[in-house]
């Protein structure tokens, strides 16, 4: 990470937590590894802005690096109090990744911007006096000892569950397997904390990141907390109305197509979009497009003689 979580995320040290949530976002979706597959450096700057992130985002952590208590990674910095002795902390900044089916690990620690489940072990103890360890005349504090590494992964779900928000069954590295719930308003780059699913540590264990990838659909489009899709109806559909099945990420309704519908008319079913944070859904808008069916030498012959005389395309002007 460089030398300034600050300047890695480009915000001044006094910036509040919601400039620097910003900030990392911006970032974060500029330099995410789905988006950059053949730009390593993009990787290792997304490795570097969710470290920044990790840092930051964390009140106490953020508080105690300002200090001076802690290092970039996390780590006590040595042993405080006058006369104290000068040490470092235990090694913990490594990671390592896992991968597995749509589960993937790798390395880097990161931050979430979905639902935090936060956990922090371990703390720290206070040097008695005398011939305790960690100052002299026995007012030396000792510095916690510091949790195992955070271990990254990345989830891949499908748009349908990213939308319902179905539970995800994952295994880690260590091989325990667990169900994951989707936070509400989980999008492409969220990312999830599972507290103490990380690397072991003498103060405790790490945690493990999750970002999360969310697949493409065949023919459901994002659109915000909307899903838009295309629907193909008959003409005989279209002039005299129907009931017609409509494939949702939750199993095909039946949708009216009202008497006179043309291409291009867009219906609304509401409640079966994407999550959204404060837990509703958006919606499902379906297009309408009628579909003629090619050289139908019928079709021909019911319509010869009529014309639609409206002008239709006056009002482009020719």
């Amino acid at each position: 990470m460089a030398a300034d979580p600050y300047a890695t995320l480009g915000v001044s040290r006094g910036a509040s937590e919601k400039d620097i949530k910003s900030a990392y976002r911006k970032l974060a979706k500029e330099l995410h590894p789905d988006r950059n597959q053949d730009n390593p450096k993009a990787a290792e700057r997304f490795s570097e802005v969710t470290r920044a992130y990790d840092l930051l985002s964390d009140k106490d952590k953020r508080a105690q690096f300002d200090r001076g208590e802690i290092d970039l990674d996390g780590n006590p910095t040595g042993f405080g109090g006058a006369g104290g002795f000068g040490a470092g902390g235990f090694g913990g900044g490594g990671q390592r990744g896992f991968g597995g089916g749509g589960f993937e690990g790798f390395a880097g620690e990161g931050a979430d911007l979905g639902d935090i489940f936060e956990g922090l072990f371990g703390g720290g103890g206070r040097a008695g006096g005398g011939g305790g360890f960690g100052g002299f005349g026995g007012g030396g504090r000792a510095r916690p000892a510091p949790r195992g590494a955070n271990v990254q992964y990345r989830l891949k779900v499908s748009l349908a569950d990213a939308a319902t928000r179905a539970s995800q069954r994952i295994t880690l590295a260590d091989g325990k397997t667990i169900d994951l719930k989707l936070p509400a308003g989980v999008e492409d780059g969220t990312q999830m904390r599972l507290a103490g699913k990380g690397e072991p540590g003498p103060g405790g264990a790490g945690d493990a990141l999750v970002t999360i990838s969310v697949e493409p659909h065949p023919f459901f489009k994002r659109d915000g907390d909307n899903l838009r899709l295309d629907l193909p109806i008959s003409l005989d559909e279209a002039v005299g109305g129907a009931k017609v099945k409509v494939p949702t990420v939750e199993g095909a309704v039946m949708l009216t197509v009202a008497p006179g519908s043309g291409s291009g008319k867009t219906l609304r079913l509401k409640g079966k979009g994407m999550s959204r944070k404060d837990g509703s859904r958006g919606d499902q808008l379906v297009t309408l497009e009628i579909d003629l069916p090619p050289g139908d030498a019928d079709l021909a012959k019911r319509l010869e003689g009529w014309r639609d005389t409206r002008d239709l395309r006056g009002k482009l002007g020719v």
